[in-house]
């Protein structure tokens, strides 16, 4: 009999997830980097006279449909773990990370490139196969494509190893998360929190089989006890025990940390660069870590002021409350009665008004009537979880996209929300190949019949989310290597973060704000309450992400290489030492950051998988980055109506559907009609510091 096909092969039709196991990633992986190889070969050993059809674009077919093949099981990793299936794809991704980066150093292969390059047919190339030539060229030569052999061994080693250590980084925050539990007996060490938050809690505690409240440390167990909980001492717990993951112990990250940060220094040095921020940032906006560190520093200087502001006013409540210091544990549990308190407001206040579906489909609406999309459920295709939906994206009678939406925490999987790519499509002669993706996150799930009331802060994490979706699944970018998402680090949070601008706006806001029983809108003095509310504390929230930017880039501009030269004459735990200098060393410049030095011991660090294994090393400071693009960008939907379909559809036309097809600036230029301005991000998140007075 005919075993049945490996689904990760499956190139036609939806995804197959429900039929994929662990006993397919391996075999599945293999054979789809050994026909990627041999297209590859099959162009290094073509003809005299190499072609765009003999080179770039057999290439970029081959990379895309690998990368296809691999998302499915790369996905359900971080969706659906189970051991075997870690196990299975940790097994395989030496492999994988060796293909991608000896792409690159691939003499035979650039010597193709570089034979095309100088042919009148390429000489004569415009638009996106130009620029698709131009940045191919400059990534082989950043990647290490003229270096000598023994020097392209050492890039594979280092790429193939860091891929490894990140991905054991997030297993061990997954791992460290998924392994805490406290049962709380004593319902009067709950006081405060929401009856939703302890539902959930002792239904948790059933289905472990105890009684009484089991707390674990997902985001939504967390947050209802960091801002709800009146029992100090168990916010101080649940608070240290979030922080501390992965310090120590069996799931200790700081090894880890240190030996990621001596190999990119490494890899940045053998490619010529000062550092590993300045390599990562020359070919995004910010071009070199200087200019992000300047970027970083003045708006430090510029947000002080409100961060002093603001914790003079935490301080001044924690004291009301009878707290006698604020403590870090204190910060979300004062914040949110200092926020009760000027504007009777709460999460749970607002919580009936955001039922999940209902957000869902008022985003839908608006991207419909703003953008010119339309969202379709489809009720047919595997997905890996019951929780999961589908749906399809339309621009008349052009499908551009399917997505699937998994939006409640497991155990087994990762915390955090984001968004997944598994398919670029586009153009395709006279059609259009749908793209295809995911956006996933940790909002608190419905319990005992009530549907899921989100609070608006996982409002605005849904909207940003679908950002990036519209990003990938809206490119009209021919070359998948340009589309989409593949753009600058520091620009691919503009299409999210401007999303967000939507939950602030009475005209969106009454398309789904409306009350899960009732269906009443959200009240006009709520409303308003809200507004009066968004720049509450917007110094301590912007100064906290400036404190994140500024570590990533010292860490890999200035520690990084200092770790690598002492390196040299250390012993076997060296790993160990290091990592614990580093968590030493972010301690002490948190403290710049800090109210006492108790707020900087208790750092994520060695949980911050953002730099250690998100794709966010050395460029944590694109999101305020991206920020300022999104601020002043909007500016002009609120001057034309927010619900405005011909400035959407501009939107659309000059920076959504263009992927990489054009340098950033181009495009925000194209929409804006000038550069940038700072003016609006700090307006919206700071105010001023004279109305504040008065």
């Amino acid at each position: 009999m005919t075993p049945d096909p490996n689904p990760l092969l499956a190139d036609a039709g939806p995804i197959p997830f429900d039929r994929i196991r662990a006993e397919h990633v391996e075999p599945g992986i293999r054979q789809a980097l050994a026909e990627a190889r041999a297209v590859v070969d099959a162009i290094a050993a073509g003809d005299a006279s190499p072609r765009w059809e003999t080179t770039l674009g057999p290439l970029d077919e081959a990379a895309e449909r690998l990368a296809r093949r691999i998302a499915p099981a790369s996905h359900l990793v971080a969706v659906a773990q189970t051991p075997e299936l870690r196990e299975a794809y940790n097994a395989v991704l030496p492999d994988i990370s060796a293909f991608w980066s000896g792409l690159h150093l691939d003499e035979r292969l650039w010597s193709r490139i570089e034979a095309y390059s100088t042919t009148e047919e390429a000489q004569s190339l415009t638009g996106i196969r130009r620029r698709h030539l131009d940045k191919t060229l400059r990534e082989f030569r950043r990647a290490g494509a003229d270096l000598p052999e023994a020097q392209k061994e050492r890039l594979r080693a280092l790429h193939v190893e860091m891929a490894s250590l990140e991905q054991k980084f997030s297993e061990n925050v997954l791992d460290a998360t998924a392994a805490y539990e406290l049962l709380v007996t004593d319902e009067d060490r709950l006081k405060g929190v929401p009856e939703p938050a302890k539902k959930r809690a002792a239904a948790k505690a059933r289905e472990a089989g105890k009684e009484g409240w089991l707390l674990t440390l997902d985001y939504p167990s967390v947050e209802p006890i960091l801002k709800h909980c009146e029992d100090r001492a168990l916010r101080r717990e649940i608070h240290a025990a979030y922080c501390l993951r992965c310090r120590d112990g069996e799931w200790d990250n700081r090894p880890l940390i240190a030996r990621l940060l001596r190999l990119r220094d490494e890899l940045a040095t053998l490619l010529g660069y000062a550092t590993f921020a300045d390599y990562q940032l020359e070919d995004r906006m910010a071009r070199d870590g200087t200019r992000a560190r300047a970027f970083e520093a003045d708006l430090v200087a510029r947000t002080r002021p409100y961060w002093a502001r603001d914790t003079r006013a935490l301080e001044a409540h924690a004291a009301t409350l009878g707290l006698d210091a604020l403590q870090p544990w204190d910060v979300a549990f004062v914040a949110e009665k200092l926020r009760k308190a000027h504007f009777d407001l709460d999460d749970e206040l607002l919580r009936p008004w955001f039922a999940l579906d209902r957000v869902e489909r008022g985003l839908f609406d608006i991207v419909e009537r703003v953008f010119g999309f339309r969202v379709v459920e489809i009720d047919d295709d595997p997905v890996w979880h019951p929780d999961v939906r589908t749906f399809a994206l339309y621009e008349g009678e052009t499908r551009l996209g399917v997505f699937y939406t998994d939006w409640f925490p497991r155990k087994e999987k990762r915390p955090g929300a984001w968004m997944d790519a598994f398919a670029t499509g586009g153009p395709d002669g006279d059609g259009f190949t749908p793209h295809v993706g995911a956006i996933c996150g940790n909002f608190t799930p419905p319990q005992d019949g009530t549907p899921a009331l989100l609070t608006h802060d996982e409002v605005q994490t849904l909207f940003h989310e679908f950002g990036h979706l519209l990003h990938h699944c809206t490119s009209r970018v021919a070359v998948p290597a340009r589309a989409g998402i593949h753009v600058a680090w520091d620009f691919v949070e503009l299409p999210s973060q401007i999303m967000e601008n939507w939950t602030w706006e009475r005209d969106a806001l009454d398309l789904f704000a409306r009350h899960h029983e009732t269906g009443e809108p959200l009240p006009e003095d709520i409303f308003q309450r809200m507004l009066d509310a968004r720049r509450f504390l917007g110094g301590w929230y912007q100064m906290r992400q400036l404190s994140f930017g500024t570590l990533d880039l010292l860490l890999h501009a200035d520690v990084a290489p200092r770790l690598r030269r002492e390196a040299a004459t250390d012993g076997d735990d060296l790993d160990l030492r290091q990592g614990q200098e580093v968590v030493d060393l972010v301690r002490e410049v948190l403290v710049e950051f800090s109210p006492t030095a108790a707020f900087a011991d208790l750092h994520v660090l060695t949980s911050f998988s953002h730099l250690f294994a998100g794709g966010y090393a050395a460029g944590y400071y694109s999101y305020l980055w991206s920020e300022v693009l999104d601020a002043d960008a909007f500016t002009r939907f609120r001057d034309a109506g927010v619900l405005d379909g011909e400035t959407g559809r501009a939107y659309v036309r000059a920076i959504l559907s263009q992927g990489d097809s054009e340098d950033p600036e181009v495009l925000f230029r194209a929409f804006m009609g000038r550069d940038p301005d700072a003016g609006a991000l700090l307006e919206r998140n700071l105010g001023s510091l004279e109305a504040d007075a008065a």
